[in-house]
């Protein structure tokens, strides 16, 4: 009989933990300020707060953020263009981590 070793990895998501203000969140992800407004506008980057200066961004804000600055610098896509490709990058990571479980399910239905 072979036996196989089972790791446990544990980890914690720090991307809703992290709270970036409007100048931190255009300083970390080279986005102008302006910019920054089209997308909330856009509904790219939802932070949270009612005014700029109120606003708090997420960790995944700052990696929508920094996707959308090479989308509009690299590939000169516009807001639109921004927000419908990051719907379908998260749709995407949505089905992989889906397969992904249904993988772990079938290792464990053979084991």
């Amino acid at each position: 009989m072979k036996e196989q070793m089972r790791s446990l990895i544990q980890g914690a998501v720090v991307e809703n933990e992290l709270h970036l203000t409007l100048q931190e969140l255009c300083r970390a992800s080279q986005a102008p300020v302006e910019q920054v407004h089209v997308w909330v506008v856009e509904g790219i980057l939802e932070p949270i707060g009612y005014a700029p200066h109120e606003w708090r961004f997420t960790g995944q804000s700052l990696r929508r953020a920094r996707v959308a600055v090479r989308l509009t610098r690299d590939l000169e896509v516009n807001a639109s263009g921004v927000a419908l490709a990051l719907d379908l990058l998260d749709e995407i990571s949505a089905l992989q981590a889906q397969l992904q479980q249904i993988d772990f399910r079938q290792i464990e239905i053979n084991e």
